[in-house]
């Protein structure tokens, strides 16, 4: 069979990963667009806002570190079930949620758990399929954002018109369940990493990960290329609805038709990732995210159909930047150090992620009327860690083709 062709059983494992990667942005995503309802219903400010949003990212980050030096000693099935079910239970916790405080404490608990499963999803990503592959693989992987889109936040919208904001996290909860039981059907273990020589000891194996200088320069990447999200996400809902003009029943029309556009580009940049070269593409994905933030953070009253076309050519941007990135650095660590990696990496995206939370909730001011201030100094500084972050990629793809070279 060819290198390049999928089994049927990698096209199903491709499809559960996905799936998780779907319900853990789902619980991320779903905030922003509910953060117009919640903020008015708990009398809660942005900075608190913020604070709920990053309290989510500083627990998964410290769950991150805390993990990784036993990453790699267990059967990464059993440890990604684990911490899925964690998950799940703290997405409930979010929905029975009834103050300012208890929802803080859920996304804190959320955070721990569900702040693991990606890193636990690219790793068996990596062990299962050859570098030839893998654009495509992040690239399937990735549409599970565009799905949250299509069909988790237009849902969690119409659920939360219809009855309230608590309801989308028992539906993701209960979903989540469903979910988790096919997986521990469906997916055979995933322990080939078992097999290679292991350090005695866990803090060990973490320093030694966390020292490697390569391991580094990706590191810092990462937390670049973390910021932009973080900084726009969470008040992406309050912008649209107090500076845009859109009003809160064209939301999930606005999230949907996007969502539908840019499911599309996933699979399409993951294949272009390898053909054509995943630093190339990441250095188109960078150009066009810079020129689409720009552009998104100074618009003025418009209508639907232009936020939709804005929307969808700068998720364009991102997906062109994240899909080849992950690919590239995916095959940066080596096998017996790929979990521990891959955790400390979204520790890391977790952490950044969370300071970003926090700064753009002071940059941004909302006035009475719902109107946000500042928003476009949020793109300048989005712009600028962009640039950095892709003179970093660059230096990593050197070093990544010359290793190959010899």
């Amino acid at each position: 069979m060819s290198s390049t062709t999928f089994t049927p059983y990698q096209k199903t494992v491709v499809g559960l990963l996905a799936f998780l990667q779907f319900a853990v942005i789902l619980d991320f995503m779903i905030m922003s667009p509910l953060g117009a309802m919640i903020m008015p219903e708990m009398n809660i400010s942005p900075q608190q806002f913020g604070l709920v949003v990053s309290a989510y990212a500083f627990s998964a980050g410290l769950s991150g570190l805390l993990t990784a030096g036993f990453a790699d000693r267990f059967d990464r099935k059993r440890l990604l079930l684990f911490f899925y079910t964690g998950f799940v239970i703290g997405t409930l916790w979010c929905g029975l949620a009834q103050s300012f405080e208890s929802l803080l404490i859920a996304r804190i608990v959320t955070g721990l758990f569900g702040g693991v499963i990606g890193s636990i999803v690219l790793a068996i990503a990596t062990d299962l399929f050859a570098l030839q592959l893998r654009g495509r693989v992040m690239g399937v992987i990735q549409t599970a954002f565009a799905a949250s889109q299509v069909l988790g936040i237009p849902i969690g919208l119409y659920l939360s018109n219809r009855w309230s904001w608590h309801m989308p996290f028992i539906a993701m909860a209960a979903l989540g369940l469903a979910g988790g039981l096919v997986v521990a059907w469906k997916m055979q273990p995933v322990n080939e990493h078992l097999k290679l020589k292991q350090e005695h000891s866990a803090f060990l194996h973490l320093w030694h990960t966390v020292t490697e200088p390569r391991y580094l320069l990706a590191f810092a990447t990462t937390a670049l290329l973390m910021t932009g999200g973080f900084m726009l996400m969470p008040f992406s809902s309050a912008y649209l609805v107090g500076n845009l003009g859109i009003d809160l029943h064209h939301l999930p029309t606005v999230y949907m038709i996007t969502g539908v556009c840019t499911i599309a580009f996933g699979p399409l940049i993951g294949r272009a990732a390898d053909k054509l070269g995943k630093f190339r593409v990441f250095l188109f994905g960078t150009a066009l995210s810079i020129m689409m933030v720009l552009i998104y953070t100074h618009l003025g009253r418009i209508t639907i159909p232009v936020i939709v076309v804005v929307n969808a050519v700068l998720f364009l941007g991102i997906f062109s930047r994240m899909i080849p990135y992950q690919a590239l650095v995916s095959s940066l660590p080596a096998q017996h150090q790929r979990g521990s990696f891959n955790a400390i990496s979204a520790s890391i995206q977790q952490l950044s992620g969370g300071v970003a939370s926090i700064i753009a909730g002071h940059i941004v001011t909302m006035t009475p009327d719902g109107h946000l201030q500042h928003f476009d100094t949020v793109g300048y500084v989005i712009v600028g860690t962009s640039l950095v972050a892709a003179t970093l990629v660059w230096r990593l793809n050197r070093f990544i083709q010359g290793r190959a070279a010899t």
